[in-house]
């Protein structure tokens, strides 16, 4: 990046808005992902409003300097990393969100977080599903970048199911809006969803307008206790071809393990796997449900079979399943894939998985948002062993080139970034990868919206 002066961008900023204290960039240089190859930036900009983002990225056009747009920084695959002598560009302040009951939607800017869409929608009795694991910390303008998951999506879906319309700022700083209040729009290209999951690559997503459904009843659970993997995946299959379950996550032992220790559930130890589902369908439907999901669950195997209506014993379970990536942290050091096959593979999947630890020989635990066979292998390391650091880097590759041999891809929810970037062309081929690199020459001929992402 070129070395200019910062002063003019600051003046033309309401005091404080741009912070070049080595101190507080030292703070915004990685996301959770930890990027060792993070860079630092060459100043910090926390906008409040559409027109702030604007005159930033103005310029940044004039003076050739990068963008790196971050939100609340709980990204998984690096993808809001510093670059050496970039700006980064933080929508934490951008924090506005109305409702509106008439259209069902929430108008949200991006540094509103998700729990908090969720509480303002459910005040006027409405629901946002998407749910990530971090839906507490992280923010809705990182879900649109990444069209995130979650628990529930095996049945409502992701992120970009629920967005309508966008406000995004382009590379030349003009600003344009994207769809609307309108469920069906059949208007032009579907520009919005190209901007859905698109990373920070083609604009600065400035509001957010999302689809909100009625409130669904409470949620019965169902927790079914293996001896094996392999046990609790078959019994997955076979429930996601007979219902559709409001929610179907899976644990491996490690993962029960590290949850028992952090949260002293009286979790089965020697479990191998544990599945916990959910049927929020209506009235007696529901029961149906968790009777069909009890009589699988001990058709395959399970040793225990608990299910409950109670809905804080059962947000007790989803619980230990949303804390299991920060219980198993506690072991080591992270690698945190993001590998997704279609539903049928899930079984070998794990399989494979299973094989690529035990020939690495480092540790691979195995937690999955099982119903749509969105799995997260995590790799525990110790930084500080130069071998197996390596081993775990070599793993890391191994089991996105598996999911890719079957069929599957490299991120179900957390995107490319800067971490998995090498393998998308093996995923998606070169004819994709020129379109792709077409599409973000045309929106940004100057290559300044989150250089090093994705391409």
């Amino acid at each position: 990046m070129p070395t200019v002066d910062i002063a003019p961008l600051a003046d033309a900023l309401p005091d404080g808005m741009v912070v070049t204290d080595p101190d507080v960039l030292e703070g915004y240089r990685r996301d959770r992902a930890q990027d060792p190859d993070a860079g630092t930036p060459r100043a910090l900009v926390r906008p409040i409003t559409t027109e702030q983002v604007q005159t930033t990225v103005r310029w940044c056009a004039a003076n050739g300097v990068g963008i790196v747009t971050r939100g609340a920084g709980t990204s998984l695959s690096g993808g809001a990393t510093a670059v050496d002598g970039a700006i980064m560009l933080s929508t934490e302040k951008m924090r506005q969100i109305v409702i509106d009951t008439g259209t069902r939607t929430a108008v949200s800017q991006p540094g509103v977080f998700n729990a908090e869409v969720k509480e303002a929608a459910r005040a006027h009795g409405l629901w946002y599903p998407p749910d990530p694991s971090s839906f507490e910390i992280c923010t809705i303008g990182g879900n649109v970048a990444t069209n995130a998951g979650g628990l529930c999506c095996v049945k409502y879906g992701v992120t970009t199911d629920y967005v309508l319309g966008l406000q995004v700022v382009l590379a030349d700083g003009r600003a344009v809006r994207l769809g609307g209040k309108q469920l069906k729009d059949s208007a032009g290209l579907p520009l919005t969803k190209l901007f859905v999951g698109s990373e920070g690559l083609l604009g600065i997503v400035t509001e957010v307008t999302l689809r909100l459904i009625p409130a669904q009843a409470a949620a019965s659970t169902v927790v079914g206790t293996f001896g094996s993997v392999r046990q609790a995946a078959e019994a997955v299959l076979e429930i996601t071809g007979r219902i559709r379950p409001a929610l179907l996550e899976f644990m491996d032992k490690v993962s029960i393990n590290a949850v028992e220790d952090m949260l002293h559930m009286d979790l089965d130890r020697d479990a191998g796997a544990l599945l916990v589902a959910q049927s929020d369908a209506p009235g007696p439907a529901a029961a149906a449900e968790v009777a069909l999901i009890e009589e699988v669950f001990g058709r395959h195997g399970a040793s225990e079979v608990f299910s409950t209506a109670d809905p804080d014993e059962g947000e007790a379970f989803t619980a230990a399943r949303r804390a299991a990536i920060p219980a198993v942290e506690r072991l080591g050091s992270l690698l945190l894939e993001d590998v997704g096959v279609p539903i049928a593979m899930l079984p070998v999947l794990i399989d494979r998985v299973g094989a690529i630890a035990a020939d690495e020989r480092v540790m691979i635990s195995v937690i999955a948002h099982a119903g749509d066979g969105n799995t997260h292998p995590l790799i525990v390391f110790d930084p500080d062993d130069a071998d197996e650091t390596r081993r775990a880097h070599s793993a890391f590759g191994r089991v996105m080139d598996v999911a890719i041999e079957l069929g599957g891809t490299i991120t179900g929810e957390h995107g490319v970034g800067r971490l998995k970037k090498a393998w998308l062309p093996d995923q998606v081929g070169p004819d994709v990868m020129a379109m792709t690199a077409a599409i973000k020459k045309a929106l940004d001929p100057d290559g300044l919206l989150n250089p090093g992402v994705l391409l």
